[in-house]
């Protein structure tokens, strides 16, 4: 089975033209390393895939007839993803809302400053 039609059949990406745009963009690796959306897939191999922001790692397991649903999923691949660090708590400076009218325009250089000693922690 070719790797684009594998990662569309357990559903990493959407679509297959998704799936072969990310293969030939390099978001996709088999083993670490780059490879085209034809390559035959065998099971053993693990594979990298960039989804959005984060990386999942599969190793291949079979090959789904066609496009499976998300509980099938697990005959074919075995998500060997790593968990994600704990994010640490958001810095209070970041989340001041700053909220501006409509239509006032351009803040002057006056506005400019304050908002500055807002934005900034030593402020």
């Amino acid at each position: 089975m070719r790797l684009n039609q594998w990662i569309w059949a357990v559903r990493l990406y959407r679509t297959r033209t998704m799936a072969t745009d990310a293969v030939r963009s390099g978001y996709v690796r088999i083993d670490g390393k780059p490879t085209k959306p034809a390559r035959p897939v065998k099971p053993g191999e693990v594979i990298a895939a960039v989804t959005g922001s984060i990386t999942r790692i599969y190793r291949v397991l079979g090959y789904p007839v066609m496009r499976v649903g998300a509980p099938e999923v697990s005959n074919y691949a075995e998500d060997i993803t790593p968990p994600l660090p704990k994010r640490a708590p958001e810095d209070p400076f970041q989340s001041v809302p700053i909220h501006r009218p409509r239509g006032t325009g351009r803040p002057t250089k006056r506005e400019r400053r304050m908002l500055e000693t807002l934005l900034t922690p030593e402020g």
